[in-house]
Formats: structure tokens, sequence, C-alpha cells
């Protein structure tokens, strides 16, 4: 199995990204992972331009930037994890950049040939957030609904990470979350 896991904050030694590692630890012994860190990659915000829409099987965005290349390696991947601090309520902006091109992955939509190039891919969430999930990590969770639904994806998780104020004290939590991400995402594999 084939996992893609994309990294979403501006830090790279972060509190995500150790979440994150602990998960990638995990289940590297079963899976190849392909780590992408945003921010060693240039990703525009759309151009809500709809050239992508004249090809029907291909992202087909006409900027020349990453994002394209990135969206084919989530396609080649069995699986699909977006990990990212929570920034006023939602995700980073570096990951934030990223969904927004999602656009070109969807053709068709409110039609009969409505379809995704994730379609039907499992997927998953991780949130690390200074905070509780209550009333704070709440809207996140609902906008990676929309997203997963919108792609026609299959969510296997949202996990979230609280009161997570330096990467020095996130091990017990960041592990607990870390190991049910790895069951949920490995019970779906003959190991």
């Amino acid at each position: 199995m084939k996992i893609a896991t994309i990294l979403g904050s501006p830090r790279n030694s972060g509190n995500t990204s150790k979440a994150l590692g602990f998960f990638e630890k995990l289940v590297g012994e079963y899976c190849d992972i392909d780590r992408i860190n945003i921010t060693s990659h240039k990703v525009n915000g759309c151009l809500a331009c709809g050239a992508c829409k004249a090809n029907y099987d291909k992202p087909g965005c006409v900027q020349k930037d990453d994002a394209v290349s990135i969206f084919e390696r989530m396609m080649q991947s069995d699986v699909v994890i977006y990990a990212s601090p929570l920034y006023c309520w939602s995700f980073s902006s570096q990951i934030k950049a990223l969904i927004d091109r999602h656009f070109c992955l969807v053709k068709g939509y409110g039609t009969p040939d409505y379809k995704s190039l994730l379609e039907a891919k499992p997927v998953a969430l991780l949130v690390t957030c200074d905070g509780p999930i209550e009333n704070n990590a709440d809207l996140i969770q609902g906008v990676f609904d929309r997203l997963s639904g919108y792609l026609r994806c299959e969510t296997v998780g949202k996990y979230v990470v609280p009161f997570c104020i330096c990467p020095d004290t996130i091990d017990k939590k960041g592990m607990e979350v870390a190991k049910q991400m790895a069951a949920d995402i490995l019970g779906r594999q003959k190991i």
C-alpha cells in the first residue's frame, strides 16, 4: 500500500510533523510512505479560470507550479493523509492553497458526468492544535468532510491532537492518535 502524506505546516519539525512522523513510523513497515512537505513546493492559489475543466482525465491546470505533480503523486497513492496545524479554526495557508486547487480534480460537478480523479480514494485528516477539540478544531473537520464529499473520497477518519504547545510535549498524545490512525488505515489492508 502506498500512502501520500501531505504536511501542511510551515514548520518541518513542529507538532504536526512530529505527530505525522509517529504515524509514518508505525505504518512504514507495511506501507510505502510518500511524504509531501508543502513548504518544499511552490503552489499558487487557484485562478478560477476553468481551463482545467477542458481535460476530463487529467488535472489540466494551466499554472506552471508544483500542484499538478503533487496531485499526480496523490492519484498514484492508495491513501492520502492531509496533516495541518490548526490556524484560525481551519487549515494552514500553506496547505489551503493546495486544497483550493483541488478544483481541477473534479470534472462535471452537478451533471451526470460528475467524477473525481481521486474518487473512492481513502483519505484522512490529522490536525494538531493549541487548545481543545470542542469549539476549536470542529470547523476544520467540517471543511474536510465537505472536501472529501466533493472529491468523492472515502473518509477513513479525522484525528486531532489537542493542547499541543511545543513538539517536546506531544509524545504521548501524538502517539495515541498516530496508533489509532495506523489501526484504522492498516485495518483496510490484509497483512
